[in-house]
């Protein structure tokens, strides 16, 4: 009797999961996650604009990219505890693979980066092509426009995918672990989810119009509602980690529909994004309508 209470008592550590009462907000690694978003990953363009080109001369690092190195490394981290907490079990290359291909990338995307938006100080001009910029058109010899391109293309495209696919789905992989059995009530969403989805939604609102990647992200979106629907027919619901990663990204989905409206009928940034799916960059907004301190900085330098 005492053995096979021992047992049940060890056998707690997943299978509790099951019951409604124990899935808890993981509110320490949402907090966490949030936060560093915010802050290395929005904030470093800021970082790179506020701060004075004295301290962070345009020949070296400037404090954007120290934050993207940061984010870098503690963005994986909070991944890989993401996935330790989920009892969704994968295969360790998995795993392996999805965290190294999202440091790649991540790291491409920040050389790209650092020197598109230190361009900026010279004239460059986010909501026109490379092709089209004033400073890039007078490059002599003309093959270095290639160059540049280059440089984009692995800023824009290359360094987004390799960072972005592995970093939805190692979120699926964690959705996929929050469900818990279908009962007559289900637990409400804790107060400390709540407060968490606002800030969360705006940056992935951010993530995905700045990274150019909504198709990316409206199929991690369907996946994520195939996967609810799925799981609702075997009896199983969302639990307060599910719900607070799914009602983020339904309410990301609606920033962006907010976002495109707003910005419809802009004929120059139209002309940047031609294609069937127009979703303009903020950053490209800002430097169209709101650089007023550009030229007074570039003359600075």
């Amino acid at each position: 009797m005492g053995h096979a209470a021992s047992l049940s008592s060890a056998g707690t550590g997943r299978a509790g999961r099951t019951d409604p009462a124990s899935p808890r907000f993981h509110f320490d690694l949402w907090f966490y996650f949030t936060l560093q978003n915010w802050v290395l990953d929005f904030g470093r363009p800021i970082a790179m604009i506020v701060l004075p080109l004295e301290w962070f001369p345009l020949n070296k690092p400037s404090a954007g990219d120290y934050f993207h190195m940061a984010y870098n490394v503690i963005t994986p981290f909070i991944l890989l505890k993401l996935i330790e907490r989920s009892p969704k079990t994968l295969p360790r290359s998995m795993v392996y693979i999805c965290i190294i291909t999202f440091v790649m990338g991540a790291s491409i995307h920040l050389v790209g980066d650092s020197v598109n938006h230190r361009l900026i100080f010279s004239g460059y001009q986010l909501h026109l092509s490379v092709r089209e910029n004033p400073i890039i058109q007078n490059l002599k010899p003309e093959t270095l426009i290639d160059s540049f391109e280059l440089l984009y293309y692995y800023d824009e495209y290359l360094g987004h995918l390799m960072w972005y696919i592995p970093f939805f789905l190692i979120l699926c992989i964690y959705f996929s672990g929050c469900f818990i059995p279908c009962k007559e009530e289900q637990p409400r969403i804790p107060l400390a989810a709540i407060l968490l989805i606002g800030p969360s939604s705006l940056y992935y609102w951010y993530l995905v119009t700045e990274g150019q990647i909504f198709i990316l992200f409206i199929f991690t979106f369907f996946a994520l509602m195939a996967l609810v629907m799925h799981q609702k027919r075997k009896g199983l619901l969302m639990d307060s980690n599910g719900r607070f990663l799914f009602y983020s990204f339904g309410i990301t989905l609606v920033l962006i529909a907010l976002w495109v409206g707003w910005l419809w009928n802009d004929r120059i940034l139209r002309k940047k994004y031609p294609g069937v799916i127009y979703v303009p960059e903020p950053w490209a907004f800002y430097t169209l309508h709101m650089s007023t301190l550009h030229p007074a900085k570039a003359g600075s330098v």
